[in-house]
């Protein structure tokens, strides 16, 4: 993979994390008005449960992402 392909992809991953994040922060703010709505208020802790796998799975894929494109950058380096 060329240098460029592999920047383009570690800010893709450094995009996924964020957005995990944001989906962190935003879950106690949201779920209130949520559980508000009575067809969703029986099931509000598989939602919960949702909300947190869905940062889950964008954290550790833009980590895994990141250190990937991060060592095949680095392979690519000619040594000092």
């Amino acid at each position: 993979m060329s240098d460029g392909k592999a920047r383009i992809q570690m800010a893709w991953g450094v995009a996924l994390v964020l957005a995990g994040l944001g989906v962190l922060y935003r879950i106690p703010q949201v779920m209130p008005k949520i559980t508000r709505i009575e067809q969703f208020a029986a099931a509000s802790g598989f939602i919960y449960f949702c909300f947190y796998l869905m940062a889950l799975i964008l954290i550790v894929g833009g980590g895994r992402k990141i250190i990937t494109n991060y060592k095949m950058l680095n392979r690519n380096k000619p040594a000092k």
